[in-house]
């Protein structure tokens, strides 16, 4: 069974290390802020200007002025700072973030990320991703597997415009939780009753196996 978007952003949670910047992306990405491990200090940061937000306000700490890139609503934990979106990005180019979580429409075996545009369609710009694929030390990618067209999204090459190349090392889907190397996609965990078979039939891009791929775990 495909994860949902909440189990997606506990997966990525997993990965957080206390003492951790992090700039979450827009969509499944802001969920991660919702999952932070009790007793973990981690810090959140957006590119509108904000450092130290915390996971969603209920109605009582709504507050429509406190809000993260994507313009929703957020909450500033103890000690959070507000600033400028150029002092932000100064953060993120300047290598002081140390994990990164955004979505993409498509992602390569050669680590490449398409997330910005679809030719045809109105967007608004590329917003920080370009900044943040160039200047984060570790991306973690979350997407779906495959389109509501069932096209896989895991490529040998993106046909999208790039955000950036070879920058894309793990990729989490609703099916699995894959490393980038050596010109493959890596499976490394599969979501909970998808087998492995699955994932292969979706998987456009060249798909390493190893002999034993675990389910992914997930804690109360």
């Amino acid at each position: 069974m495909a994860l949902t978007r909440e189990q997606m952003a506990q997966r990525v949670a997993q990965e957080l290390q206390d003492g951790y910047y992090v700039n979450l992306g827009i969509g499944i990405p802001t969920l991660v802020a919702n999952y932070i491990p009790d007793g973990m200090a981690v810090m959140m940061q957006s590119e509108n200007g904000l450092l130290g937000m915390g996971p969603f306000p209920d109605e009582a700490s709504l507050d429509a002025d406190m809000i993260d890139a994507g313009k929703q609503t957020v909450t500033a934990i103890p000690g959070a700072s507000i600033f400028s979106s150029a002092e932000s990005f100064a953060m993120i180019r300047g290598g002081h973030i140390d994990l990164t979580v955004l979505g993409a429409f498509e992602v390569d075996v050669q680590g490449n990320i398409a997330s910005w545009i679809i030719p045809g369609k109105l967007v608004k710009g590329m917003g920080g991703a370009m900044d943040l694929v160039a200047g984060a030390s570790n991306i973690i990618v979350t997407m779906t597997h495959a389109s509501k067209n069932g096209e896989s999204k895991l490529l040998s090459h993106c046909t999208l415009p790039l955000t950036g190349q070879s920058c894309i090392r793990q990729v989490l889907t609703d099916l699995a939780w894959l490393e980038i190397r050596d010109g493959a996609f890596v499976l490394k965990e599969r979501a909970p009753g998808v087998s492995v078979e699955e994932i292969r039939e979706k998987t456009a891009g060249k798909l390493i196996i190893p002999d034993q791929v675990p389910e992914m775990e997930f804690h109360a």
